[in-house]
């Protein structure tokens, strides 16, 4: 197993247990690292992800990403959802290099995932009010920082499923 500062490289062994990310988290933490907090669906991985990953991880030492399961976003946002698998869409974010740890969950929010892992950043998009933030309480009684990041305008899994079945719903079948 390849190890960089105690994280490891290989894309799989990112990919673990509630219980392990808690070790791991509170081992960096004992270390004086901070790990930064986010989660979400990940479905169909695009640009704003993307931009939003990489600043959520400039904010700490470590990252750690909480994905909602397939029951989970299910309930969330209704049987058509997620296009991709949980283990498809956990895999696609472990192989970034700036996500350390990968944990899949079945609730609809995160707040017991949060009080789990007790990070020193809890990240969320813009989208979200620091004060509805879940898991917001968790992590200021740690003396910890709750960080909004801005959306990258027009970029959204609803906007590409919008555009395929535009481009592709009524018949047209893609080249190739």
């Amino acid at each position: 197993m390849e190890v960089v500062l105690g994280v490891p490289r290989n894309p799989a062994e990112k990919i673990v247990s509630r219980e392990e990310a808690a070790a791991r988290v509170a081992k960096w933490t004992g270390q004086s690292r901070r790990t930064v907090f986010t989660n979400g669906c990940f479905d169909l991985l695009h640009q704003g992800h993307v931009q939003y990953l990489l600043a959520a991880r400039r904010l700490g030492d470590a990252l750690a990403v909480g994905i909602n399961s397939d029951v989970s976003i299910h309930r969330i946002k209704g049987s058509h959802r997620p296009i991709l698998p949980e283990q498809e869409r956990a895999e696609i974010l472990a192989s970034m290099e700036c996500v350390d740890l990968v944990i899949l969950f079945d609730e609809d929010d995160p707040g017991d995932l949060i009080a789990a892992l007790r990070p020193l950043v809890l990240v969320k998009g813009a989208d979200w009010p620091k004060a509805r933030i879940i898991g917001r309480e968790t992590v200021e009684a740690l003396n910890g920082q709750v960080v909004n990041l801005p959306m990258v305008e027009g970029r959204s899994t609803s906007n590409i499923i919008k555009t395929i079945l535009d481009r592709y719903g009524k018949g047209n079948e893609p080249a190739g």
